[in-house]
């Protein structure tokens, strides 16, 4: 019989390391076709001396380091395929858990050289949560291996266990910043630190992070109040740190007449700052000069260019900017811009975006407008 790795590696295909046949601990080659997109992440920043048996050794003894080899003992990597020219590679867990831990890697340093670990552009977010785990534990012992708060590496969180009312907090919008995320939490009581876990080079967010409230008492509300919970097409995630897998579950709640099957925690009753009060409709002040809008050419333009702007937050069923004319040169709303969005979510990521922006000397101002209002035509209750 041939070796499989030597042929692999001669089509390109990287050295098979683990799967005998297309069957390995992950079922059959249909399952391991169907899940490979979620069970690969890209390494970029790689040593040149770095081969495919390197990578597969490094990573599959780091992440047994950290307690992340949930599989069982062994190898955790199976394939690597390696772009010498690129330095980079693709490495391949046996399952999907693995691989999510594996993304706690992300700046470790492998031959001298901190790499990237990042997901695939092929990785389907939506498809990956029917199979597993989109975040790594919780419990991973970062420390291990020199990652964690104070470590320099990627993923910005520490041993679990020193503290025990540690919460975590999975599946967090992408578009939520640090404050409103403080605002989201906080509702169930005063925050003593709160973590969110970000990319190393570009400051976004990956979309979990850790909470400590002042109260340890509040710690099980919080937990059974947002664990469960529906933001968009995310989930949240929450339990205590060191709980790792074993969270509680809570009853979803959902809010008839907005959107239906997605749970918005800005209209939850009592929850504060920029989440009250949300609407499918937004307000901005600040974001056009009056005189420009006199002009019929300069109008469209302007229109045209807040339409584009506003659709990269989501589905936009009407743009209006009042102008004045010669019959009425001081419409109701001059000066502002009002966004209705088909859904909540989108109004929300559009806020958050367009608030705060320099615009003519001027910052940018975003507030919601209640649809009651909307709909009678008074554009100026927000304001």
């Amino acid at each position: 019989m041939p070796d499989m790795s030597a042929v692999a590696a001669t089509l390109g295909l990287g050295a098979d390391l683990g799967l005998a046949g297309g069957m390995g601990a992950g079922g059959t080659a249909h399952s391991q076709q169907a899940t490979r997109h979620a069970r690969r992440v890209y390494v970029g920043g790689l040593p040149p001396t770095a081969n495919e048996q390197s990578i597969s050794t490094f990573f599959s003894h780091a992440l047994a380091a950290v307690g992340g080899n949930t599989a069982g003992p062994g190898q955790s990597v199976v394939n690597v395929y390696i772009n010498k020219d690129k330095n980079f590679a693709f490495v391949e867990f046996r399952t999907v858990e693995e691989t999510s831990n594996a993304m706690a890697l992300d700046g470790i340093m492998f031959e001298g050289v901190a790499v990237r670990v990042r997901r695939p552009n092929d990785y389907n977010p939506a498809a990956a949560a029917l199979l597993g785990p989109a975040n790594p534990s919780p419990t991973l012992n970062l420390a291990a291996i020199g990652l964690g708060a104070g470590g320099g590496g990627g993923g910005g969180t520490v041993s679990a266990g020193q503290d025990p009312d540690r919460v975590f907090v999975g599946g967090l919008p992408y578009y939520l910043n640090e404050e409103q995320c403080r605002e989201l939490l906080g509702s169930f009581g005063q925050i003593k630190s709160f973590d969110l876990v970000k990319d190393r080079e570009t400051g976004n967010s990956k979309g979990y992070g850790f909470v400590v409230y002042m109260d340890p008492a509040v710690v099980d509300v919080a937990c059974a109040g947002l664990n469960g919970l529906k933001m968009g097409d995310r989930t949240l995630t929450v339990r205590r740190a060191a709980e790792g897998a074993k969270g509680m579950m809570s009853e979803t709640v959902t809010i008839p007449g907005v959107l239906p099957g997605v749970v918005m925690p800005g209209l939850m009753p009592g929850m504060p700052g920029a989440f009250a009060g949300a609407s499918r409709i937004v307000v901005l002040k600040n974001s056009v000069e009056i005189d420009e809008l006199r002009d019929d050419n300069e109008y469209e333009e302007i229109m045209q260019d807040m339409q584009d702007e506003c659709a990269k937050y989501g589905s936009v069923v009407k743009v209006l900017i009042p102008r004045p004319t010669a019959a009425e040169p001081h419409p109701l709303g001059l000066g502002l811009v009002i966004i209705e969005y088909a859904d909540v979510n989108a109004a929300l990521k559009a806020k958050q975006a367009m608030h705060g922006r320099k615009f003519g000397g001027h910052v940018v101002e975003g507030t919601f407008l209640q649809e009651a209002d909307y709909l009678a035509g008074n554009l100026t209750a927000s304001q």
